[in-house]
């Protein structure tokens, strides 16, 4: 049975009905996808954090994906590195050895993005050629597959903000970079969820699926606040909680004029906002967990995953600041945003689909 006469008659009998074959393995390898879509997010978080990701100056698509092979390819790739105000001002006098090990965080993460895009590319050809995806399917991935390749695009895009003036990328650029993944990660993960669960839209708690819906939003600009934070290594001040300095509301908040720009210049009132809007997440989702634990009890499993992940990953985050930001906790809470914003969508997945 085609994948496309499979969605007409749950369609048409609008009860759930098992997926087809085709639709069970094309969600297996999404969620494979979004998996190799964590690391990604992990390996790129730990980049930032050990500030390798200036440590390759060109882009090349191609043959970048090859590390230097010989002692002379190691130190051209030095002396490009030498060009930059990172090293300038930063580095300066570092080892060689010392560049191998920032050069080789940052070729992983690329390494890894090309891989990606060939983990989607060659299985979305194959399907799409054996006739398993119907037309709206294949468009949607289609659709994925474009912001994949603006994903890459918006990765050197971000780099190369730090290559002349700068001794860091730009917290805006770094920022949309991690949001687009995100953004990707949501669009595999529910098309997948799709194809487990089916494709036809019955919603019996609209208020309860609203709700997810808005937590997932939240979830979304907590984790774009997160990233302004490490843009601005904001994390790296105020390494006490719950207050800052001694206070609850520190003392430069808002200083930029005009003041809506503070939050994403500012780094006292980047962590001011991340560490407080992490409280309104949190109450959201425990929130939405009881609810739906007394209103919709079919979907109170995802809603206590969701429930203990928010306080498991605001443990995290607090543990983080107060180690002052150690590469393993840091990458640890970036892991923690990812599975979290996860369980967000799946819950408010099964709402929609209950």
């Amino acid at each position: 049975m085609s994948a496309m006469s499979m969605s007409q008659q749950q369609s048409q009998a609008g009860a759930p009905a098992a997926p087809a074959p085709a639709d069970r393995a094309v969600a297996r390898w999404l969620f494979v996808v979004s998996f190799l879509l964590l690391v990604m997010v992990v390996l790129g978080g730990v980049t930032r954090l050990t500030d390798s990701g200036l440590s390759i100056t060109e882009w090349k698509p191609v043959t970048g994906a090859l590390p230097p092979l010989s002692d002379e390819a190691w130190a051209a790739e030095f002396e490009k590195y030498k060009q930059i105000p990172q090293y300038e001002l930063v580095n300066k006098g570092m080892s060689l050895d010392a560049f191998k090990q920032i050069f080789w965080y940052e070729w992983a993460h690329r390494l890894l993005g090309r891989l990606i895009g060939f983990a989607f590319l060659v299985p979305y050809l194959w399907f799409l050629l054996r006739g398993k995806l119907d037309r709206p399917m294949a468009w949607r991935l289609a659709g994925i597959l474009v912001l994949g390749g603006l994903q890459g695009a918006m990765g050197w895009f971000m780099v190369a903000s730090g290559l002349s003036e700068r001794i860091s990328v730009s917290q805006y650029r770094l920022a949309a970079h991690l949001s687009l993944a995100f953004v990707i990660h949501a669009a595999v993960f529910w098309t997948a969820l799709d194809l487990t669960r089916g494709r036809v839209l019955r919603v019996p708690s609209p208020g309860l699926s609203r709700l997810a819906g808005l937590a997932v939003l939240l979830l979304f600009v907590q984790i774009v606040l997160g990233a302004f934070v490490a843009g601005l290594d904001a994390g790296m001040a105020y390494n006490t909680w719950p207050l800052m300095d001694g206070d609850w509301v520190p003392n430069g908040l808002f200083t930029h004029v005009p003041a809506w720009i503070d939050p994403f210049e500012n780094n006292i009132t980047a962590q001011f906002l991340h560490r407080h809007f992490a409280i309104v997440v949190a109450a959201v989702i425990l929130g939405h967990a009881v609810l739906v634990r007394q209103r919709a009890p079919q979907a109170a499993g995802a809603a206590g995953l969701a429930a203990f992940m928010v306080v498991l990953q605001f443990i995290l985050g607090v543990w983080t600041l107060l180690a002052v930001v150690p590469v393993d906790l840091g990458a640890l809470h970036q892991a923690g945003a990812f599975v979290l914003f996860t369980l967000g969508l799946n819950l408010w997945h099964r709402l929609r689909r209950a």
